[in-house]
């Protein structure tokens, strides 16, 4: 069965998204959607031309908002990047109308497989998504902690010299600066991470949290991370491989949190999100996590507000 997975989006994000697809032979058709004319016929072209010496070449092509409707999977990259000194919250206004706007254009022909959510911020925009095109939280949903998650991996792995494959991380809660890193359950080459020398919790966590920043002040966005990620995620989904990886997920009473979406582990399949994974806290980790659902839940209800505006 061919596969199908459209981008809305045709920017940094989006095409590198599309990319990875296409170089990673993830799916057989590739369609990016963008509002700017030509743009996504010139990123499709781009993009097909950079496969012709690969075995597999999918068909990469631009397309419309119809597309959606058979696609397996739509990934919503839409919206501003970030400037030098905005957080992910600072985009909250702008990305609320935005998906409103793009749950309208897409009302005619409806996604009928699964929506995952890259715009920023990324866990409350994911479930406004899911709430304007009424879809249940196993079918739309945001990359969530998978960005910090792989770049948190990466610097385990330069401070302590350990291959990346070996070790075992992960960060939760918002995709932005309030996330948490839950040490206790974090592996370095079978050992507790206070086991492994090089290790320094505290230089982990604020790198975490700045890494975005400092590629954005870099080179004005960060593109090739979120790319890959998207790409391993969608390809993990498409292969029905019932893989673990921390997603933007609206929690229904897990983690003692209601309707609040934030990064945890989650269970994954061809039909999407199939299981919330609870993982245990110490008494700190806890007070960690719940500081960042304290911060999502401020940026939900005014999201809501902004919506509640929209609508009148």
């Amino acid at each position: 069965m061919k596969t199908k997975v459209v981008i809305l989006g045709a920017g940094h994000v989006g095409s590198h998204v599309a990319w990875a697809l296409a170089a990673g032979g993830v799916c057989d058709e590739i369609v990016l959607v963008d509002k700017i004319p030509g743009k996504a016929a010139a990123q499709a072209d781009d993009i097909a031309d950079s496969v012709s010496y690969s075995s597999h070449c999918p068909v990469v092509r631009d397309g419309a908002y119809a597309d959606c409707a058979d696609a397996d999977i739509t990934v919503c990259a839409i919206g501003k990047a970030r400037e030098p000194g905005q957080t992910r919250l600072d985009l909250l206004g702008d990305s609320v109308r935005m998906i409103h706007e793009l749950a309208g254009q897409l009302s005619a022909a409806p996604p009928k497989g699964l929506v995952i959510s890259i715009t920023n911020p990324c866990d409350i925009i994911a479930d406004c998504l899911r709430r304007a095109l009424g879809m249940g939280r196993d079918r739309c949903f945001g990359t969530g902690t998978l960005l910090d998650t792989a770049r948190l991996i990466r610097i385990l792995s330069e401070q302590t010299g350990a291959p990346r494959a070996d070790i075992q991380a992960i960060a939760l809660g918002e995709h932005g600066d309030s996330s948490m890193i839950p040490y206790s359950n974090l592996r370095i080459q079978g050992k507790k991470a206070e086991e492994t020398p090089g290790f320094n919790a505290e230089n982990a966590l604020y790198r975490t949290h700045q890494t975005g920043m400092d590629i954005i002040n870099g080179k004005g966005s960060t593109e090739f991370g979120i790319g890959q990620a998207a790409a391993h995620l969608i390809r993990l989904i498409l292969n029905d491989t019932d893989s673990v990886l921390p997603l933007s997920v609206t929690l229904q009473g897990e983690y003692a949190v209601q309707d609040i979406a934030c990064g945890v582990p989650c269970r994954i399949g061809r039909n999407g999100i199939k299981q919330v994974i609870e993982l245990p806290l110490t008494e700190s980790e806890r007070a960690a996590f719940d500081a960042s659902i304290a911060v999502l839940k401020q940026y939900t209800e005014l999201a809501k507000q902004y919506e509640s505006e929209l609508i009148l």
